[in-house]
């Protein structure tokens, strides 16, 4: 598939660091930089199409091992900052 063109943006998003930490372990792994990986994430579930493999879910599932990430699905929207 040819690739197609577009303009990005840079943006200072906060989020969850044993998430981020996740997240940049898989875009690693997968050779991907962090934003193509979001980026793909993002345009499956707008599709409803789950964005990894059964493999790739396994890897993910290591990858919150090694960095202490305990969240869940069931966490969304319902996370609060600790404050100092």
């Amino acid at each position: 598939m040819a690739a197609k063109p577009v303009t990005r943006t840079q943006t200072g998003v906060r989020i969850e660091t044993s998430l981020l930490k996740v997240l940049k372990g898989l875009a690693e792994y997968a050779d991907l930089s962090l934003g193509d990986l979001l980026e793909g994430i993002v345009l499956h579930s707008f599709e409803g199409k789950a964005p990894f493999s059964e493999d790739t879910r396994a890897v993910i599932e290591q990858l919150k091992q090694v960095y202490g990430c305990e969240l869940s699905a069931a966490d969304s929207h319902r996370l609060e900052e600790d404050r100092p």
